[in-house]
């Protein structure tokens, strides 16, 4: 579910995309002018948010992206077993589990606050707060 469509002219670096069903965060864009018979091309690199990979894309200026859902929410950790979490939303009350991302492992304590994400119904532990 798709929260808008936009032209690739119109994307900017820090902007989020979803290329083949996966949302990746825009981090360098370059947009030639058109040429005497063409249109203009843009070429933009991107890091996925969930998987980390980094693709590269050069498509023309009217090429059309949808732009992710990103829901941006907090939660209290309730229990830690491991590398996983038991989570509570601080708005809904709603108890889920997910694992704890590397570049958090030691910082992640029970009864702590932390940022999650749902994106695109993917939900992940972004940082502490």
């Amino acid at each position: 579910m798709a929260f808008k469509v936009v032209d690739a002219t119109e994307l900017k670096i820090g902007t989020y995309v979803l290329l083949d069903g996966e949302a990746f965060a825009v981090r360098s864009m370059d947009i030639s002018k058109t040429g005497k018979h063409g249109h203009a091309k843009c070429r933009f690199e991107a890091i996925g948010v969930i998987s980390g990979k980094k693709k590269v894309l050069v498509v023309p200026g009217h090429e059309r992206f949808e732009i992710p859902m990103i829901d941006k929410r907090k939660a209290q950790v309730l229990s830690m077993v491991g590398n996983k979490t038991s989570l509570m939303d601080a708005e809904n009350f709603e108890n889920f589990e997910l694992e704890v991302p590397e570049e958090l492992q030691g910082q992640v304590k029970e009864g702590m606050t932390v940022e999650y994400w749902d994106v695109e119904g993917v939900k992940l532990i972004k940082r502490t707060v």
